[in-house]
């Protein structure tokens, strides 16, 4: 494969000089491939069919033979809809020069651009890790034995039967550290606890805490922040910041934070601490905190045409999948430049986020986190019914433009 340096001038082509000097028939494609189809890998892929079918030759790997929206696992936790129902897979994936492969990666050789699965081996031009970040539940002692995470699909849907049979107590929303995925999860977990009780009469018999380690529930938004803690108020939800959970007392049902404090419960729903993949840790590209180092701006990581983006980067944004499609789209931008030549407009960490308020009501935030000023609040739009309908819309905007559906 020709090597395609980056171009800055829109009037050079570098594919059309390969194609003068191999013939059209005869040019090599550029061999991206892409680990990880969540929000970032899934919109990469996309954008790159659309833009370069011709000129590329896209390879999209993930353990999962589906894939599910974050925000899906709250609904099926509690009733609102079942697994089945959120399920996208991964097979009605129909691009062009787009293929997925269901495979787990067991190496990888950022030098080489070289990638190694459970049932294969792959060379790439362009190589982009967009793995995400695992779960480590057992890294909080007692969490396993005296608690419930929920934010893996499966520990959401294991929730479902628990909550029914929820009848009193203290109910204890916990984050174990920081980063974590979606921060405003855990606020939502709880206002969507409040009605799942109320629905069911039990609410006056249950308290609800959140332990959290941001300050208010989203610090670039002071107007969000407020919004949510009058919520909070008004169902009588304690909401205790600046804290994290450091370990769980099965016998005594009680929750030790990082202050010393002691918190009983009845019920523990955890936010376990997150960590890179450990393919990604032995790859060497991991950083002292445990994620991948990027250039903020481009999302490029010290090997030549090796991106990273998404929860498995260290980025200054939050780990979401709006922050990791919008990182797509720079990065797919960055590779057709490399095809068609042309400036790249610089990620800016900007995100739109909905938030469940409960009652039927969702809001919305804008932050846009990479300014010369620090992470900047945009607009909080306050909760309505017709939010609830566009965070729909949102979803299955995406399942159109990924899936074809």
């Amino acid at each position: 494969m020709p090597r395609l340096a980056p171009v800055t001038n829109a009037t050079e082509r570098p594919v059309d000089a390969i194609a003068a000097l191999y013939g059209p028939a005869d040019m090599a494609k550029l061999r991206v491939v892409v680990l990880g189809a969540g929000f970032g890998g899934l919109e990469l892929a996309t954008r790159l069919s659309e833009s370069a079918a011709e000129h590329v030759d896209i390879t999209l790997i993930d353990k999962n033979d589906a894939f599910v929206f974050g925000f899906s696992k709250l609904d099926v936790m509690f009733g609102r809809t079942t697994l089945a129902d959120v399920r996208a897979p991964y097979r009605e994936i129909d691009k062009a020069a787009v293929t997925f492969r269901q495979e787990t990666v067991t190496a990888i050789d950022p030098a080489a651009k070289r990638v190694t699965t459970d049932r294969a081996t792959y060379a790439a031009d362009v190589l982009v890790i967009a793995l995400g970040a695992d779960l480590d539940p057992a890294a909080t002692p007692g969490l396993i034995e005296g608690g419930h995470e929920f934010y893996s699909m499966a520990g959401a849907a294991g929730l479902a039967p628990v909550l029914g049979g929820f009848e009193s107590g203290h109910a204890v929303i916990g984050v174990m550290g920081t980063p974590y995925k979606c921060p405003p999860a855990p606020a939502e977990t709880a206002l969507m606890l409040h009605d799942y009780l109320v629905e069911r009469g039990r609410r006056s018999a249950v308290e609800i805490s959140i332990v959290s380690p941001l300050p208010t529930p989203v610090p670039p938004s002071p107007d969000t922040s407020k919004a949510l803690l009058a919520a909070f108020a008004e169902r009588e939800i304690r909401y205790v910041g600046s804290s994290t959970v450091a370990s769980l007392d099965p016998g005594g049902s009680t929750a030790t934070l990082h202050t010393g404090e002691e918190m009983g419960y009845d019920l523990f729903l955890g936010v376990p601490l997150h960590r890179a993949p450990r393919v990604v840790i032995e790859s060497g590209l991991a950083d002292a905190n445990g994620w991948i180092n990027v250039e903020p701006t481009t999302l490029a990581t010290d090997h030549p045409d090796v991106y990273a983006l998404g929860d498995v980067a260290n980025a200054p944004v939050p780990r979401a999948g709006v922050f990791a499609e919008r990182a797509a789209g720079v990065v797919a931008d960055r590779i057709l430049a490399q095809i068609y030549g042309g400036e790249v407009a610089p990620y800016d960490g900007y995100g739109m986020c909905y938030i469940e308020f409960g009652s039927g009501n969702v809001g919305r935030v804008e932050v846009t986190f990479i300014t010369a000023n620090g992470p900047q609040g945009g607009p909080f739009t306050a909760p309505s019914p017709l939010l609830a309908v566009e965070k729909e819309n949102f979803g299955t905007s995406r399942l159109h433009r990924w899936f074809g559906r």
